[in-house]
């Protein structure tokens, strides 16, 4: 007896995986004809560059700012150590070494902004791919686009919040913006080696110049491919990308007019408006740009007094009254006084060599300084100096600058002056200072 035919059940489809949600997520929302594989090659490869030069210089900065005194030590967070210079200026460096090492660091920085700015827009379908999560290799690929992106932004934002001196955070600014730039170049080499295919490609099929001899008539979208940066409805193009990159260096232009002064000083000082010290400070001897000033700190009361003594340690104890130390032999030399925040000026100062008081305390050659100062309150009242800073010549305990005392402003009645360092570390306001045997 044969077995009753079942009915055949009709196949159950799957439900329809859900589109994506409207707005940005969706493809057509994103209509410009310009972007495509060439114009964000472009921008990228312009960015690489400045991006290389920044960081070259950050490492020089970090490494003059928290220079390995000995080892184990560190003149900003003592005994405690910290990441050790990788790319640090030689002990004979000329004294702009530092100012020319930050003021590019800063400058490229500064003018990088509009190129960086252009990438991100050439690259936002990118950023609301649907869905947001895929196959285990574009969700490595995503992640390091979110760490690029949020680094990136990160570093940008805080620097040039630095260079205005404003710190709305925190945190320290000097160690968040080194470790943030490790991740930032870590998340950024990742991402080249990924998309240089793409560039090799975009390169290859359009040429490196030949789309900026386009007009406006003439500019066409590249092709298109599914799941990339080129609009499947593109609209009319209202600029070339010849006039796209035309108006992103116009952007960095006019940053670089508006800060150079910083740096550079002289007439273009006048023209610095994104320096918070790049005004013109007048024509004496101590006119000119002063991180902190005394009484903002409470140290005027203390540095005016007559009493002052400085106290100088090594191998035997001596205390020098201001009288004492300009009897010693001075020496004047020309040398600048360059800032994290990127701007710098060159003066003449005038004091006793670092050595000199070594040599009269009794300190050995190899003996690192460390400087403490009367201010009250506030960072960076103590440095610490490597030996080979001690002994250059001119490395000075600075009493005049431009052949007058120097102001309580910028340090009376003593402060350290080393070439090619940070200014943040030619401590003013001196109370004592001990020569350390390593």
């Amino acid at each position: 007896m044969k077995a009753p035919r079942l009915p055949r059940l009709p196949a159950i489809k799957p439900p329809p995986l859900p589109g994506p949600p409207p707005g940005p997520f969706r493809p057509r929302f994103w209509r410009s004809p310009l972007r495509g594989p060439w114009l964000t090659s472009v921008l990228g490869s312009i960015l690489l560059v400045m991006i290389a030069v920044v960081a070259v210089t950050g490492l020089i900065s970090h490494s003059a700012y928290q220079p390995d005194v000995v080892k184990g030590y560190n003149a900003i967070v003592g005994p405690r150590g910290d990441i050790g210079p990788l790319i640090s200026l030689p002990s004979d460096a000329p004294s702009w070494a530092y100012a020319l090492s930050q003021g590019a660091h800063v400058t490229i920085g500064l003018i990088a902004i509009p190129v960086l700015l252009a990438k991100l827009w050439s690259v936002i379908p990118r950023l609301f791919a649907w869905p947001p999560v895929g196959k285990p290799a574009q969700s490595i690929e995503r992640l390091a686009i979110l760490l690029l992106v949020g680094s990136g932004l990160f570093e940008f934002v805080t620097g040039v919040l630095n260079i205005q001196v404003f710190y709305p955070w925190h945190f320290l600014f000097v160690r968040a913006h080194y470790y943030g730039a490790w991740i930032f170049i870590s998340a950024l080499a990742l991402h080249v080696c990924v998309k240089f295919p793409t560039v090799v490609r975009a390169y290859r099929d359009q040429g490196v110049l030949r789309p900026l001899k386009a007009d406006l008539a003439n500019t066409k979208p590249e092709p298109f491919r599914p799941g990339g940066l080129v609009s499947p409805s593109p609209a009319t193009p209202t600029i070339s990308r010849r006039g796209l990159l035309g108006l992103v260096g116009a952007g960095s232009l006019a940053l670089l007019i508006a800060n150079l002064g910083e740096s550079v000083g002289g007439p273009l000082r006048r023209i610095a408006l994104l320096a918070p010290r790049g005004r013109v400070w007048g024509t004496g001897p101590n006119d000119f740009q002063v991180n902190k000033a005394a009484d903002s700190v409470k140290v005027t009361a203390l540095a005016s007094d007559p009493r002052w003594r400085l106290t100088v340690a090594g191998a035997r104890t001596v205390s020098l009254s201001r009288p004492q130390l300009m009897a010693m032999t001075q020496h004047t030399y020309e040398l600048p006084i360059a800032c994290v925040e990127g701007w710098s000026t060159t003066q003449h100062w005038t004091g006793v060599r670092l050595r000199d008081l070594a040599a009269l305390v009794g300190a050995s050659p190899d003996a690192f300084l460390e400087v403490h100062s009367i201010q009250p309150k506030g960072p960076y009242r103590h440095t610490a100096y490597p030996a080979s800073q001690v002994r250059d010549d001119r490395s000075l305990l600075a009493l005049c600058v431009n052949g007058v005392d120097l102001s309580l402003d910028h340090g009376y009645p003593a402060r350290i002056i080393i070439p090619a360092l940070p200014g943040v570390h030619c401590t003013k306001w001196l109370g004592s200072m001990q020569f350390v045997e390593a």
